[in-house]
């Protein structure tokens, strides 16, 4: 565990949430220990969960905060307190594989100062999960800890200070500010690169991509001059930008045919992008399994298979990809077939309702939690590409089937999901309308810019 001193350790601000806990007599060494490392067993994970859903203003906004602000002399007791506590300040960074337990272990902090952190309800919560990259600052004078410092998310952090034998804990709230920003761009030739010279990072080029995934096949039907306009969301931390937010409208434009979306949150706090006129942009399934891929064979029942050299239906669609590109459910389901299936190599078959099915075939490995029976959502990984079976080189092998009958998976229609629902029309229309103006606007400006570079 790699640890540096810290002497510019931010002071907290705000209120001490829940009751200080009345302790009983410390356990011993083995029963405490157990009971610590029996709560904190998860080790950091590879990738935090996706952020939670950003409230859109028309304007710039504040979010909202969880806890009330200290009072003036409260502020002035909590300082006069940490001032008083004795120590060095270290940070600690979680690797991959970490818990608290080890974290503690390696900065020489004992199994009953590690139970007396996680016997509080409100820092236990906290440190059920850690991530590869998260920094805990530690003060610890002669192996005893006296406070901790832990940002377990964007302007939230956790605060604990020792109260003799116990800790107090803290959630310290700073708010986060949400701008509006907005660009548009031609592409002349990679999405990618488009959309970085227009300003665009990868995240948001690959959420604009996910929008209009449904419509458009972003691994065969990108066109140069096809053309984007996007009004986004980018997210400030005491000044200065930390990332960027959600997409609140786009306009994707595909060999002449424009696509928009409205990202629109209903009074049940449930958000989701929709057509002009109300329509998911989500339909029932993905049109592609694998992201940003190419077509190498597309569906053709005459086609003479490669590797044995006769003619053979080919029922499916390949996209080349690296191996160990991530291949994703298209469609809500439950697996009904897991394992290696003849030429088909490593495959899984899902099945969407009583209808439909798909399947995905040659993969290098498994997904963790795509197993038989198990239900997936639409976009959870399930494997990852190889060239397991019949395969000449590295590639996803996917079908689609209606009523057990194949069907091209490039050209069948796709069941749409569920539209807004008719109480909230009335306020989508009116909440669109500014949005859909922006994007006009944006569009012929940008059509003007190419016309006249």
């Amino acid at each position: 565990m790699d640890f540096k001193k810290d002497d510019n350790v931010p002071k907290p601000i705000t209120m001490i949430l829940g009751k200080n806990l009345h302790w009983l007599l410390v356990l011993g060494g083995t029963a405490t220990l157990g009971l610590a490392i029996g709560f904190l067993s998860d080790d950091a994970a590879a990738t935090r969960s996706p952020v939670s859903t950003i409230q859109e203003t028309t304007e710039t906004t504040t979010a909202n905060l969880e806890i009330p602000i200290r009072s003036s002399s409260e502020v002035e007791e909590l300082a006069t307190q940490e001032q008083a506590m004795p120590g060095e300040w270290h940070t600690a960074t979680v690797k991959s594989g970490d818990n608290l337990s080890l974290l503690f272990a390696r900065n020489h902090l004992s199994p009953q100062e590690l139970y007396k952190v996680t016997s509080n309800p409100t820092a236990a919560k906290q440190f059920k999960r850690l991530y590869p990259g998260d920094e805990i600052k530690l003060r610890i004078d002669t192996d005893k800890l006296t406070e901790l410092s832990y940002e377990f998310d964007l302007g939230r952090s956790l605060h604990l200070l020792r109260d003799e034998e116990s800790f107090k804990a803290e959630i310290i709230a700073r708010p986060l500010e949400y701008r509006r920003a907005q660009t548009s761009g031609t592409i002349m030739d990679s999405l990618f690169l488009s959309a970085q010279s227009a300003g665009l990072s990868d995240k948001l080029t690959m959420e604009l991509a996910g929008i209009f995934g449904w419509d458009v096949d972003f691994a065969l039907d990108i066109r140069q001059g096809d053309s984007f306009a996007v009004i986004y969301e980018e997210v400030f931390l005491d000044g200065e930008k930390v990332r960027d937010g959600n997409i609140i409208a786009a306009t994707f434009t595909n060999r002449g045919t424009p696509y928009q979306a409205i990202r629109y949150t209903d009074a049940d706090n449930r958000s989701d992008y929709y057509s002009p006129d109300g329509h998911s942009m989500r339909k029932a399934f993905l049109r592609t399994p694998v992201e940003f891929s190419r077509i190498s064979s597309r569906f053709n029942l005459k086609r003479k298979h490669p590797v044995l050299n006769r003619f053979r239906a080919h029922k499916g669609v390949d996209y080349a990809a690296q191996r160990g590109t991530p291949i994703k459910a298209t469609g809500d389901g439950k697996v009904i077939y897991r394992g290696v299936k003849g030429g088909y190599g490593n495959v899984v078959i899902l099945q969407h309702g009583s209808s439909y099915s798909t399947l995905y075939g040659h993969m290098s490995k498994f997904a963790r939690g795509a197993r038989n029976g198990s239900r997936v959502k639409q976009g959870q990984i399930i494997g990852y590409v190889g060239s397991s079976g019949l395969a000449t080189g590295p590639h996803l092998h996917y079908e689609f089937r209606v009523n057990g009958v194949h069907r091209n998976p490039l050209t069948v229609k796709l069941p749409d999901a569920q539209p807004l629902s008719k109480r909230y029309l009335a306020d989508f229309k009116s909440h669109s309308m500014p949005l859909l103006a922006g994007l006009d606007l944006l569009s012929k400006t940008n059509l003007a810019l190419a016309s006249n570079p």
